[in-house]
């Protein structure tokens, strides 16, 4: 994973999202606004994963694809799953 160390600070972030919107439901912050943090936190995620999708397919998917054989049909397949997964989520 080429990009581990900005994935891993993007999910600190995340991570501080989160506990700041348990602090907000724990002290009866207005609603509208703990909805507004949790869209920000949804989008952030989102994010992640996409960038993860995208170095997925531009290495592994890419490196399988130009070997061949069963292993580039099973990288698509995995890819495939992980984007519907995504599109329903």
């Amino acid at each position: 994973m080429a990009d581990k160390g900005r994935y891993l600070a993007r999910l600190k972030r995340i991570e501080g999202q989160a506990r700041g919107i348990h602090r907000m439901v724990d002290e009866d912050v207005y609603c509208i606004d703990i909805l507004t943090q949790i869209s920000a936190l949804t989008s952030a995620l989102e994010g992640v994963a996409l960038a993860l999708l995208d170095d997925h397919l531009r290495h592994c998917v890419v490196g399988a694809a130009t070997r061949g054989g069963p292993e580039a049909e099973e990288k698509l397949r995995e890819a495939s799953a992980a984007i519907a997964r995504l599109v329903k989520s």
